[in-house]
């Protein structure tokens, strides 16, 4: 099964993407961490990743694609997968087709992503700033709103309020996905 996580950050894709991953005994593949560790990487293209990670801005569509691409021919990723993370724009949908089965938009609100991300991160990552997260919840909604609708119209999108316990959460998603 192919499943992509959507929602704003701070929505816990990672925490309920890890949780799925291990129930449904499915990689789980998250594009913010391999930007992270990109990021750490004293090259050209990791401190390009970097400063656009800071800044609070989405990494460009082409170099997205790519590195998604690059990692799905894996083994690892031949029989499924759980991502988050990608596609976060239009023109990722239209480089990343890929038979994706089921969508799930943890949805929370911009308060709550606020509130989380800057009271309960330890602020280790770059984005974690209280300007970069603002950035990315206001792209969130130019940006990545779209892409939720598109996938509501294809009828594969499930919205999970994402508010609640991380186990209330889960619990959903699974009867969802069967």
């Amino acid at each position: 099964m192919k499943i992509i996580l959507i929602g704003i950050q701070g929505a816990g894709k990672s925490t309920q993407g890890n949780l799925l991953s291990e129930k449904l005994k499915t990689p789980y593949l998250s594009t913010g961490h391999i930007f992270r560790e990109m990021a750490k990487e004293k090259t050209p293209l990791g401190r390009q990743v970097k400063e656009i990670m800071t800044a609070g801005l989405l990494q460009p569509d082409d170099l997205t694609a790519q590195v998604v691409q690059s990692y799905l021919k894996r083994l690892e990723y031949k029989n499924g997968y759980i991502m988050d993370g990608f596609p976060r724009t239009l023109e990722q949908i239209n480089k990343f087709e890929n038979n994706i089965d089921k969508v799930i938009y943890l949805n929370i609100s911009d308060k709550e992503a606020l509130w989380r991300l800057t009271y309960q991160s330890d602020g280790a990552r770059p984005d974690d700033s209280v300007k970069a997260v603002r950035k990315r919840i206001e792209l969130f909604h130019s940006v990545t709103e779209p892409v939720i609708d598109y996938y509501r119209r294809k009828g594969i999108l499930l919205e999970v309020d994402g508010e609640r316990s991380v186990e209330e959460i889960h619990k959903e998603i699974l009867e969802k996905v069967k």
